[in-house]
């Protein structure tokens, strides 16, 4: 598992990348759906780890496994399918997909450690180091993401290489 301050910068730009996708894709009325995406992206970072928190209860135990459901990724891509293609069409679908976006930023997070994280059935790793280990590399990675697509939807590829500039995006 990556470091708590590392899932929230990956998170921050999760959101960026979600309200770059929001906006190439229209973004509602005055734009809110951006700022939405945004706060829902950066929220839908940790998410994975307080869904499974009992808030409900005084002890505020795990109410499921660690790992398991909140960290399955067909439930996290399937957010992310279904809200990318409601987005216009209902004032939900904005947000919905940024948290989905900072949800999947958390499962990239955390799939290079041992433990792993359970994709389709069951769990699977790229054990490359422990957890909380090069938590640099994953936020450079998430952050150039992040730059990739917002300088692309942005500012048109002015900066970008020459064969990124034709990089579909929605």
């Amino acid at each position: 598992m990556a470091s708590s301050k590392a899932h929230h910068a990956t998170g921050f730009a999760a959101g960026i990348i979600a309200a770059a996708i929001v906006a190439r894709n229209g973004g509602g009325p005055f734009h809110a759906g951006v700022l939405l995406s945004f706060i829902a992206g950066v929220a839908g970072s940790t998410a994975p780890d307080w869904l499974e928190v009992a808030w409900w209860s005084r002890a505020r135990r795990l109410w499921i496994t660690h790992r398991t459901l909140t960290h399955w990724g067909i439930g996290w891509l399937a957010l992310l399918a279904v809200s990318y293609h409601t987005l216009g069409h209902s004032i939900f679908a904005a947000p919905a997909f940024g948290f989905a976006c900072g949800g999947l930023m958390h499962l990239l997070a955390d799939w290079p450690n041992p433990l792993g994280v359970p994709w389709i059935a069951g769990r699977h790793s790229l054990n490359l180091w422990n957890s909380g280990h090069c938590d640099l590399i994953v936020v450079a990675a998430s952050w150039a993401a992040a730059w990739f697509i917002g300088e692309h939807v942005w500012l048109h590829g002015m900066h970008a290489l020459p064969w990124l500039r034709h990089w579909p995006i929605g």
